[in-house]
């Protein structure tokens, strides 16, 4: 299917390495996720998404945009088409306003659900929806139901009341649907056109947070040695070991671990992982299991 990034840090920072020159970085991801790309940055507050039907590896467009690209908040996805034809408008990220929403997975046979899930989404919101993918109603659901719980133009929200939506929204899929979407991929099993999954990350610029929906994902908040530790004015403890405070000074989500410093660890189906505007953490509370590179398929 596809393959997501997220990254959320204190200080501007270049993403160049995990998008294009690490072992493991997402343009090389994209060899078996071809079907288009989307990188979301913010600049001064305000969102910026370049997206592409090409693949990855082979577009300069790719290389230049994750070039530039020094930012507190990223997102960035690659495409595997599963419902949609290959367009832009089909492409990853999908945008509201500042927020920016990136799926990896399906809901099948999308076509017999669409009306009933189109239903649910506030005629306010269902007017933007302008591709044909299941992604884009998913991402104006959520839109949606936030909207129930906050005022989504306000900066300053609240990270429980974004994971109210989340649940809220996924039980509404699954009403529709009539199925859960937990049915965890594993291992070398090939993708099937009748699972069902959910994962998901959203963002504003301001928190960033992460839903496994059957789909592997993987977050970091620390590096075993940070090589910037004695340049960074705001290296502290909690870049080199999980943090005691609640706090964090970057927030890395992947569908994949990268290669690199970043200690990774993998969240579970239902699981979410995430950080509100003063960068606090929100993470499962259990002993995580610490990923090694190359885990996920």
């Amino acid at each position: 299917m596809c393959r997501l990034f997220g990254f959320r840090s204190v200080i501007t920072s270049q993403v160049h390495r995990s998008l294009v020159s690490a072992d493991n970085a997402l343009m090389h991801q994209s060899e078996a996720h071809p079907d288009g790309w989307g990188v979301a940055y913010y600049v001064d507050g305000y969102p910026h998404v370049v997206k592409s039907v090409s693949r990855a590896v082979s577009d300069t467009l790719f290389r230049r945009v994750s070039g530039i690209v020094s930012s507190e908040t990223v997102l960035a996805h690659l495409r595997r088409a599963t419902v949609g034809e290959l367009s832009i408008i089909n492409s990853h990220p999908f945008q509201y306003g500042n927020w920016i929403f990136g799926h990896n997975g399906q809901i099948p046979n999308f076509d017999e659900y669409r009306d009933a899930l189109l239903e649910k989404v506030s005629p306010k919101f269902r007017r933007f929806i302008l591709g044909d993918t299941d992604s884009e109603v998913l991402f104006y659901l959520l839109i949606s139901n936030m909207a129930r719980y906050f005022d989504v133009n306000r900066k300053g929200t609240d990270l429980e009341d974004v994971i109210d939506a989340v649940r809220t929204t996924v039980d509404d899929v699954h009403e529709v649907v009539g199925m859960e979407c937990y049915d965890v991929l594993e291992g070398q099993e090939e993708e099937d056109d009748e699972k069902f999954y959910l994962t998901f990350v959203i963002t504003n610029g301001h928190m960033m947070l992460a839903h496994h929906g059957g789909k592997p994902l993987y977050y970091s908040t620390y590096k075993t040695q940070c090589p910037e530790r004695d340049a960074c004015p705001s290296f502290s403890q909690a870049c080199e070991a999980a943090t005691q405070s609640g706090f964090v000074n970057h927030f890395i989500v992947s569908s994949e671990p990268l290669h690199g410093e970043n200690v990774w660890l993998q969240l579970e189906p239902r699981e979410v992982a995430g950080v509100d505007w003063r960068m606090r953490l929100e993470a499962p509370d259990r002993d995580a299991k610490v990923a090694t590179v190359g885990a996920a398929e």
